[in-house]
């Protein structure tokens, strides 16, 4: 048999098992690694841009009617038998009495009624601003920034060739 000494080492050897798995020490997945060697993509940090305002472009949203089926909630009644078990008795003589019931239900589930018409977006709404001379580089102009609706506004009221300051959504302004 185990002596009691070896018994408290096998437990406290699972013990710090688990904490170090716990705790991912070791062979975890590093910078950008997922696992398995699989390099993670990360989403681009897009950090403040300066410039001077060349154009602003509002690109509104474009919708199309569209259909989809119309489901509707449809409900039966349905019954099922339920078993029932009483025991009786000790020690030797236990019995057990079996019965059944019926028990009503409703059954419910979603049916198609026809169709329906909804607003579907192709293209959602985008505001976007050009800028000259992005971070001081002279030879960069004309490159489009997606910004927020609040930083257009802005951009929109300044003149021509101001200097403008923002942190974009994205760069470039597809159509």
């Amino acid at each position: 048999m185990f002596s009691k000494r070896r018994l408290i080492l096998t437990g406290f050897t699972v013990v710090l098992m688990a904490a170090l798995g716990a705790c991912g020490s070791g062979g975890g997945p590093q910078d950008g690694d997922a696992g398995g060697g699989e390099v993670q993509e990360r989403a681009p940090v897009t950090p403040t841009v300066h410039g001077l305002r060349d154009t602003v472009r509002h690109v509104a949203a474009k919708t199309v009617r569209a259909t989809r089926p119309h489901l509707v909630k449809k409900c039966a009644s349905a019954t099922r038998q339920v078993k029932h078990t009483a025991r009786t008795g000790s020690g030797t003589s236990k019995k057990t009495r079996t019965w059944y019931s019926t028990e009503h239900y409703q059954k419910c589930g979603k049916v198609r009624s026809g169709t329906e018409t909804y607003t579907r977006v192709v293209r959602q709404e985008r505001w976007c601003v050009s800028l000259n001379d992005v971070d001081g580089d002279t030879s960069r102009d004309a490159v489009w920034y997606q910004v927020t609706r609040a930083t257009y506004n802005e951009a929109a009221a300044a003149d021509r060739l101001d200097p403008l300051k923002f942190t974009p959504v994205t760069t470039g302004c597809n159509q």
